[in-house]
């Protein structure tokens, strides 16, 4: 078992990564992104797509370790997030809080893992830190290549991809325009930039209550003509505007004297059906696939005959 832990911490110190990343926590990571046990050969390593979780459960299941669920940020800092800038893992693309999110080892770094204890060892890490370097660029243009622009307050900006960020891209650039004209995005956050645009001057003048991001409505609009100011969530896979959120809201907004609009967004009818049970009262709902129309729930105000053209 520690031959093992040995042998990786070697691999690691050998291709130069810090001290810090030479720990047993990114020892195990590695070996488990591998998918190596302690009596398995290291000519047996793979690069499946794994999940932090999958992580700790190798770990803890296959090494003797006891490390637990609230633990996960310690390897995505320490870890995953550096192995990730020095081009020895990727991951899938996908929003960071999306269930699906996976890390897998480059298939440079697996080819490398399966000479190790082999006469070809030498040479593969030899060749391998010949173009480290060209490796992290190359993995680093990747993700640059798939990050979509959007253009927020008349200033570009880029969303990492992603259906999380592709329903707000939808937001501030179809749902503003035809529901909250002349609106200012006051606060967008991105799955890897958390607080992308955030205008902390403007939301403390109207009252907010600046908290921890994870507790931010995903986007905040204001309308200067009418004093309204629009809390969206952009719902792909969790967090629509059920009544515990509404109360989240409504707490750190307390003094905000404006008038407040709750909008969940969907990017299709499929995913609005799923949420359609949990969202509250007295809330529009915006669908991106159908972006001429919203769902009112509930308000006597919408209530009454329509003009026909």
């Amino acid at each position: 078992m520690d031959k093992k832990i040995e042998e990786t911490r070697e691999f690691l110190q050998t291709i130069g990564m810090p001290k810090a990343q030479q720990a047993d926590i990114c020892c195990y990571v590695i070996l488990a992104m591998a998918g190596v046990k302690p009596d398995m050969s290291w000519s047996e390593a793979t690069n499946e797509w794994i999940r932090i979780h999958d992580i700790i459960q190798f770990v803890n299941t296959f090494y003797g370790i006891s490390y637990a669920e609230n633990s996960r940020e310690t390897f995505r800092k320490q870890a995953l997030h550096r192995f990730r800038t020095a081009a020895l893992i990727e991951d899938n693309g996908k929003a960071t809080n999306s269930p699906n999110y996976r890390y897998r080892l480059t298939e440079e770094i697996v080819k490398i893992l399966r000479t190790m204890e082999t006469p070809a060892w030498k040479e593969s890490i030899k060749r391998f830190l010949c173009y480290h370097e060209k490796l992290i660029d190359l993995y680093a243009s990747k993700k640059k290549m798939t990050m979509m622009p959007v253009n927020i307050n008349g200033e570009n900006f880029k969303f990492s991809t992603g259906k999380h960020n592709e329903l707000q891209k939808a937001i501030i650039e179809e749902f503003a325009p035809r529901f909250a004209p002349n609106s200012e995005c006051l606060y967008v956050g991105d799955t890897i930039e958390k607080d992308l645009v955030k205008n902390v001057g403007k939301l403390k003048e109207l009252g907010f209550e600046i908290t921890l991001h994870d507790k931010m409505p995903d986007v905040v609009l204001y309308r200067e003509d009418k004093n309204w100011i629009y809390f969206v969530e952009s719902v792909t896979s969790v967090g629509p505007m059920d009544p515990k959120r509404i109360l989240e809201i409504s707490e750190m907004t307390k003094d905000v004297t404006a008038g407040k609009i709750f909008v969940t967004a969907f990017l299709d009818f499929k995913t609005y059906k799923k949420f359609a049970e949990e969202l509250a009262w007295e809330t529009e709902v915006w669908i991106a696939e159908m972006p001429e129309h919203m769902i009112h729930l509930n308000g006597d105000r919408f209530m009454g005959p329509r003009e026909k053209d």
